[in-house]
């Protein structure tokens, strides 16, 4: 029998680990990480929790960033995938911004805790943002 994903609501820890993203104020979001969740975001492989959260207070910090979450869908496997929109300016210039679709897809260990992430985003106009 082939597993399907199907449309589902956003769990919550899943808007708090956006929210935490867009503010870089972890907390319930990222407790769903842990010292061995892997994340895979374009090229960069970054493993723990300590290690995803300095990555994105060094890629997002210079932003003012905000996730949309258009669409999810769960796989009896524990699989999660999202489908958004990341809106971004930079924070020296916040009137010119950009947008940049993502996809996340988590999968989730037996107790409910992200073993891995995959993130890609873009087409992105970096020169407006970096």
């Amino acid at each position: 029998m082939t597993q399907r994903a199907t449309p589902t609501p956003a769990p919550t820890w899943v808007r708090q680990l956006m929210q935490e993203i867009d503010t870089l104020d972890f907390g319930e979001g990222f407790a769903r990480t842990t010292d061995d969740t892997e994340m895979f975001f374009g090229t960069a492989h970054v493993t723990g929790t300590e290690a995803i959260k300095a990555f994105f207070i060094a890629i997002d910090e210079p932003l003012h960033i905000e996730h949309t979450i258009l669409e999810c869908w769960d796989t009896p496997d524990g699989t999660l995938f999202l489908r958004g929109e990341a809106t971004m300016a930079k924070k020296t210039d916040p009137d010119t911004t950009v947008q940049a679709p993502f996809m996340h897809l988590y999968r989730l260990d037996d107790n409910e805790k992200i073993h891995t992430i995959h993130i890609t985003a873009g087409p992105l106009q970096t020169d407006t943002i970096m």
